[in-house]
């Protein structure tokens, strides 16, 4: 299994994706054949293989990085069988030579890489002249722009449905463990229902990055796309929102780690903590009103009225117990104040 592991995915590329790719290896290879008669162009065919990439953006990335370490792999490769001749010795001399260079000029490893396989198929195919060394160079920028040409027309990438997927599942485990929260306030719980209180609350975190990579990667697919207009508006709704949940996942975080670690019998009775299960119910409320007005979540709501339409008013508690609520209270204060982002500032909650 573990072995497996190491070249199979966990999800396979989308077919398309691979499509474009057979699309542009074979439009490199038949255009570059046609404008450069000759040997078989298999660097067009590389680049283009190479070049179409998840998103527009990428795909120019990689023209570069190919191109230019095709350039550098058959400079190398051209000088060295101009003055040594094309022998297997060479050959090696020219992988060891193009490495070295690259290492020199701080280049990352896929440019290091292809420097290295440049100057080996060059010396390897018998090509030495300056001639076959400057239409290399051609057929690898032929077949680079073609895919990006390839991968801009038919049907660019666009990834906003998986951020606005992992922002959805966010916002709903966000609010559930709110409720669950809440819930334990008002109810004895025992050991293990403290921990697994806090484990389910870790789960926010790993969610939150994966809606951080998510939308990301959703704008870099969007960089350079000429699709990019009639999403750009639905992205920044989605980063604004996940702006206003990232906070909200910590200060949840910490509300739930103070529970478990003050955490007694008594907290039930204290007429403040039953204050601020109901505070966070509704916390978890406007949670998915967020979610929902932000066309990220389309289930239907029970209201669409935010529910945090006052701030909160506390008796003093009993001395044991001040330091959990006043600690509860600050983070509640905190969430409050994001999820209210576009109202007036609320008042600070009094004792």
């Amino acid at each position: 299994m573990r072995f497996a592991q190491q070249f199979r995915s966990t999800k396979r590329a989308p077919l398309l994706q691979v499509l474009k790719s057979a699309v542009a290896t074979v439009a490199a290879w038949l255009i570059a054949g046609w404008l450069i008669p000759g040997p078989l162009p298999v660097f067009a065919a590389i680049a283009a293989l190479l070049v179409v990439q998840p998103s527009v953006n990428q795909s120019l990335g990689k023209a570069l990085e190919r191109s230019i370490g095709v350039i550098a792999g058959v400079v190398i490769a051209s000088g060295l069988g101009l003055v040594f001749g094309p022998t297997s010795w060479v050959i090696l001399v020219a992988i060891l030579i193009a490495l070295l260079a690259a290492w020199a000029a701080r280049m990352t490893a896929p440019t290091s890489n292809q420097v290295a396989i440049s100057a080996m198929l060059v010396l390897a195919l018998g090509g030495t002249s300056a001639e076959y060394a400057l239409d290399r160079i051609l057929e690898t920028l032929i077949g680079a722009v073609i895919g990006i040409v390839v991968n801009a027309l038919i049907v660019p990438p666009v990834l906003t449905g998986p951020s606005r997927d992992q922002l959805a599942r966010l916002g709903r485990e966000l609010a559930a463990s709110v409720d669950r929260l809440a819930a334990a306030l008002l109810t004895p719980q025992r050991p293990a229902d403290l921990t697994e209180l806090l484990l389910e609350g870790r789960l926010m975190r790993p969610m939150r990055d994966a809606a951080v990579e998510a939308i990301t990667d959703a704008e870099e697919s969007l960089t350079l796309n000429p699709r990019r207009s009639a999403h750009r508006a639905e992205l920044a709704e989605q980063r604004r929102l996940l702006d206003r949940l990232s906070p909200i996942v910590t200060q949840v975080g910490g509300m739930t780690r103070a529970f478990v670690d003050h955490y007694d019998d008594g907290l039930a009775t204290e007429p403040t903590v039953r204050a601020i299960a109901e505070q966070l119910h509704r916390v978890a409320h406007d949670i998915r009103l967020a979610v929902h007005l932000a066309e990220v979540d389309p289930e239907p709501l029970t209201s669409v009225i935010p529910a945090l339409t006052a701030p909160l008013q506390i008796a003093p508690p009993r001395s044991d117990h001040w330091i959990l609520i006043g600690s509860l209270m600050e983070d509640l204060r905190r969430i409050r104040e994001e999820l209210l982002v576009d109202d007036a500032p609320p008042a600070a909650a009094s004792a």
